[in-house]
């Protein structure tokens, strides 16, 4: 199978070591969980497959707030029974998907340039992606008085979060579609391309280090609340405004080694998506909680409002929209052309779903044999 470009390599090493991550746990990568409400175990609950802790990742943004409500309502506990819903926080995937070869995180929510780039790495022997969580959540925001229209981002620096990210690759590919010329590698070119934390970009926004930035939520609203104009969203630029932008991943000896945990953890996924969808209001104060619990400050509403509208949640994977993104890539030259049959394995995800009467979703032909 072909490898990911060892330029990426090397970049994504070298944007893992600039970005600060949260406080550090034990296990050298997320934040640690907290002793709250959700890590209580029901009186007379059993540990599944003998167990004494499933480790669960999610970054701090709203296009993870399928965890971040599952957290905060204790519906992975509910599920895990007496075996205990561990929990870290990351900034990145590349840091997510180490966390996870090294087993200190066995199941985690990521976005899908991290997902082809950590499974086309090991040669489809790292993960498997079993089921979606979001869709949309990103755009492109700039300053009005610099960019007035789509054509006038030629010459002007835009943020993208990392090297080699989802964003990053969207926006290279966006840029690439205009016609103009960027070395993906520097970022420099026809548009200079400025990779930066999502939680130092709107700083560098209102500073006017960047004149624009291709970012998720909430950071995409932050930048509007600092007088930002939204040029584009992503999700217009994508059949039936649907692409992935959050799906779960798994360690593969952990799947093989304990499908009735995973099953747990998806059924308080599928419960978490169904609560969202059913409860919106509700459901953006929960998320918005929980991120504060994570991260000491929860979001302004002038943030929280415009940003939650913009994201779906669903269990689907949208799988023939991770074919493009991973396309997308090679096209920037940030990917040797990969091998993707395998990623998935979408059958406790349809278990769950058949079992709760809902449709069965699709690999797109990417699904395990």
């Amino acid at each position: 199978m072909p490898a990911i470009s060892s330029k990426l390599f090397r970049g994504g090493i070298a944007a893992l070591a600039a970005l600060p991550l949260l406080t550090l746990a034990a296990c050298g990568y997320g934040s640690e969980s907290k002793n709250d409400e959700t890590t209580k175990v029901a009186a007379g609950a059993k540990k599944i497959d003998g167990l004494g802790s499933v480790k669960i990742g999610y970054f701090g943004n709203l296009t993870h707030a399928t965890a971040l409500v599952g957290r905060e309502r204790g519906l992975f506990q509910k599920e895990l029974g007496a075996t205990k819903a561990d929990y870290a926080t990351f900034n990145a995937g590349p840091s997510e998907i180490e966390a996870l070869n090294s087993g200190s995180i066995d199941i985690g929510w990521i976005g899908p340039s991290p997902a082809i780039n950590g499974y086309t790495k090991s040669n489809g022997k790292s993960l498997k992606i079993i089921g979606g969580s979001a869709s949309g959540g990103v755009k492109l925001v700039v300053n009005p008085k610099k960019i007035s229209s789509l054509k006038d981002v030629k010459g002007k620096k835009i943020a993208t979060p990392q090297l080699g990210n989802t964003q990053d690759v969207a926006f290279l590919n966006w840029a690439a579609d205009q016609g103009w010329k960027v070395d993906a590698q520097s970022g420099k070119g026809d548009v200079t391309v400025v990779r930066s934390d999502n939680k130092v970009t709107p700083d560098a926004f209102k500073a006017g280090s960047v004149d624009g930035a291709w970012v998720p939520e909430p950071t995409a609203s932050k930048l509007v609340a600092e007088g930002g104009k939204v040029l584009l969203d992503e999700s217009t630029l994508w059949p039936d405004k649907k692409f992935v932008i959050t799906n779960i991943i798994v360690r593969q000896a952990f799947l093989k080694e304990h499908p009735k945990a995973v099953e747990a953890v998806l059924k308080a996924s599928v419960e978490a998506n169904k609560w969202i969808n059913a409860n919106p209001d509700q459901a953006k104060a929960a998320a918005n909680k929980q991120l504060g619990i994570d991260s000491g400050k929860e979001l302004p509403a002038n943030v929280l409002d415009p940003a939650w509208k913009s994201i779906q949640f669903t269990d689907d994977p949208l799988a023939s929209t991770l074919n493009t993104e991973a396309a997308h890539a090679v096209k920037a030259g940030l990917l040797d052309a990969p091998n993707l049959k395998g990623i998935y394995d979408l059958t406790i995800l349809n278990k769950v779903l058949k079992a709760d009467g809902d449709s069965p979703v699709d690999a797109a032909g990417l699904g395990t044999s």
